[in-house]
């Protein structure tokens, strides 16, 4: 093949891929109900719902039967 035929089929080929990837975007916006005319743009990400912490200190009867990690048991001596 001459190199203008082998521009004119990759030519043909870019074209076909075109002209599928244009399918396959009017097939997704279908599928998400958005209609063949729809552009297809992302969903806008809201913020993340903000957890308040309390400053006030811990029930220290939540930590009695608690291992202090690296430690050891608060009545034994670390290694």
């Amino acid at each position: 093949m001459s190199q203008q035929e082998d521009l004119t089929a990759m030519q043909h080929r870019i074209d076909e891929l075109v002209r599928r990837v244009g399918q396959l975007e009017q097939t997704v916006d279908q599928l998400r109900g958005a209609g063949p005319a729809a552009p297809s743009a992302p969903k806008p990400q809201g913020r993340p719902e903000l957890v308040t912490i309390p400053d006030t200190p811990y029930d220290n009867t939540l930590w009695t039967d608690s291992d202090d990690e690296g430690l050891g048991a608060r009545d034994r001596h670390a290694p």
